[in-house]
């Protein structure tokens, strides 16, 4: 423990040894902020798709492929829209960290950096909330988004993702 950690506790290093009470109460803080031993079970994040297309399955290299807009045309040459989640949704945290295995501020600069090297000409489509995800995925064709698995509606077509689906316990997504 530094000498900036016993300062926050009250307690002062003396000899390079601490008190007892110092040491109890720094150790009590670290397992308060430590995080919980057993990962608690994930709602799975749903991909879905137009309702009329064609995608069933798809690897999880393909779809990371089309969130970093590697792919940008599905196999009938129709063009892929993304819909993505705003920042602070569980479910974008969740694809941020499955599928793009990226952090917000990693996230960002790199579709910045797309746009600017004219490898796409323009982002993703951000959506305030599942109602819109579900609403435009639904309205336009080539769309592709996320939802949690909760909100799965009957228009939407959810896509297996390595052959297995959002109620699968081997789904990736979660």
């Amino acid at each position: 423990m530094t000498q900036a950690a016993a300062r926050v506790t009250g307690r002062y290093v003396r000899n390079g040894a601490l008190r007892l009470p110092a040491l109890l109460a720094c150790a009590m803080a670290f397992f308060a902020f430590a995080p919980p031993a057993v990962a608690q079970t994930r709602e799975a994040v749903a991909i879905v798709v137009h309702p009329e297309s064609e995608v069933t399955d798809l690897t999880s290299a393909e779809l990371r492929s089309i969130f970093l807009a590697d792919r940008q045309f599905w196999n009938d040459r129709s063009r892929i829209t993304l819909l993505v989640r705003a920042p602070s949704a569980y479910e974008r945290d969740v694809v941020l960290h499955r599928v793009y295995r990226m952090d917000e501020a990693q996230f960002r600069q790199y579709w910045i950096g797309k746009m600017f090297r004219a490898e796409v000409a323009t982002g993703p489509k951000i959506v305030a909330s599942s109602d819109m995800a579900a609403q435009l995925v639904s309205a336009i064709r080539g769309a592709i988004t996320f939802v949690p698995a909760s909100e799965i509606r009957p228009n939407m077509r959810v896509v297996r993702i390595d052959g297995k689906l959002p109620s699968d316990p081997a789904y990736p997504i979660r």
